[in-house]
């Protein structure tokens, strides 16, 4: 029953996805004009996708899971090389006839998929200080080489949902409290060291981390000033929607990317604050959804749905705060709603996965 109510609720994103991005075209080139009829492609895609996993094994998820994920970061490599540049990250292969393709997206699920089978073969290890050493080790290793390689498109947003899937999938399998803490620690100092060296020591800072990423940095300087020609356009177009919103292709200011980071101020401006508010009931009914299937799960598929969680509700959190300002611009979409074929149906993957752990349950 869990499986028809997830997939009732995928097909309302799919409503409120496509009406959106054709909303927001209005604000783009001409280029732009018909990504909304993509996004339908896209999603009927998706759904045989999620049909197909569903009548999958479990186990040939994780047959291949190092062959994954050297795949992926082979691709990742090479997209740095043979990649298109676009708003300056060179994150994309481009596919004459079919699109682009962001390897970083898919590799958001080898890395859950390789971390879950890391997990399920420490799990029958006595609790020690070594053992738990050795997998903390592990997981990290694994997650910094697709981090630092994506870091280098650059896209920040990925790197960070990657270190927010090993954190999520470390604490659900059961590292003991104080190994966060000494993480939380070294992050604080490293954290504190790259602030002063950013405020303080601004070639110093150019000559290790480019120009590019000071760019980055100015973003979220921008974020904690509410300074920014995007986000000071897209909380006005937001705040004077009032309830019934502008309408439909009538949203007053333009604000880049509307249709990928900045797609939640386009819902909010064209529909107003009664239909936002249903939104996020419906986004949240569907958050509940995964978690009480996550509950009811053990072991590897445990693992494997926490991972999944932890990459869609961060990017929901973050992805509207920053559309309202309350959190910084990292260049997050929207799971579901964003504009984007590579997003769209690595999500779509993710509750396919979800699904197939479930079946026996509906």
């Amino acid at each position: 029953m869990k499986n028809i109510k997830l997939l009732i609720c995928l097909l309302l994103f799919s409503i409120i996805s496509v009406i959106s991005i054709y909303s927001s075209t209005f604000l783009l080139s001409d280029n732009y004009k018909f990504i909304y009829i993509k996004q339908i492609i896209w999603y009927l895609i998706g759904f045989i996708i999620i049909f197909l996993l569903y009548k999958s094994k479990k186990e040939f998820f994780y047959k291949y899971d190092l062959i994954l994920y050297i795949v992926g970061n082979l691709l990742l490599l090479l997209v740095l090389f043979l990649g298109t540049s676009t708003n300056g990250s060179k994150a994309w292969f481009l596919i004459p006839g079919i699109g682009s393709f962001q390897p970083s997206e898919f590799m958001k699920i080898i890395l859950i998929i390789v971390l879950s089978k890391q997990l399920e073969n420490h799990k029958k290890l006595k609790q020690t200080f070594k053992n738990e050493l050795i997998i903390i080790l592990k997981c990290f290793i694994l997650t910094l080489i697709p981090a630092f390689l994506t870091f280098l498109e650059p896209d920040t947003g990925n790197v960070i949902i990657y270190f927010v899937i090993l954190i999520t999938m470390l604490f659900v399998f059961g590292i003991r409290f104080r190994w966060f803490v000494v993480a939380f620690l070294i992050i604080g100092i490293l954290l504190s060291t790259f602030l002063y060296i950013y405020f303080y020591q601004k070639k110093i800072f150019i000559s290790i981390f480019g120009s590019n990423f000071f760019y980055r940095m100015d973003r979220i300087i921008d974020w904690k000033n509410k300074e920014g020609m995007q986000l000071t356009n897209a909380l006005a177009s937001t705040g004077t929607s009032y309830l019934k919103g502008h309408g439909i292709g009538k949203i007053p200011l333009y604000f880049p990317e509307s249709q990928n980071d900045f797609i939640s101020s386009v819902i909010f401006s064209t529909f107003g604050y009664i239909f936002s508010v249903l939104f996020i009931l419906i986004t949240a009914v569907f958050d509940i959804l995964l978690i009480t299937i996550g509950f009811k799960q053990k072991d590897l598929n445990k693992w494997l749905i926490s991972g999944i969680i932890s990459v869609i509700l961060f990017q929901q959190i973050q992805n509207i705060g920053m559309n309202i300002g309350l959190l910084p611009i990292t260049g997050v979409t929207l799971p579901f709603i964003s504009y984007g074929g590579s997003s769209l149906i690595s999500y779509m993957i993710l509750i396919g996965l979800i699904i197939n752990t479930n079946k026996k349950k509906t």
